[in-house]
């Protein structure tokens, strides 16, 4: 939940002008990604615990 927040708050970041277009796509595909990772150890937990 709180990575869904953080691309909620570049959303906020990028409609107030704080972040450019460009640094948004940069950390809003990072935060795709952190998903993705997320999402993967919690389908494979036995794989880290």
């Amino acid at each position: 939940m709180e990575n869904g927040e953080t691309q909620v708050w570049l959303d906020v970041a990028l409609a107030c002008n704080y972040i450019s277009k460009e640094e948004f796509i940069s950390l809003d595909n990072q935060c795709e990604e952190i998903s993705k990772l997320i999402n993967y150890m919690i389908n494979n937990s036995t794989k880290f615990s």
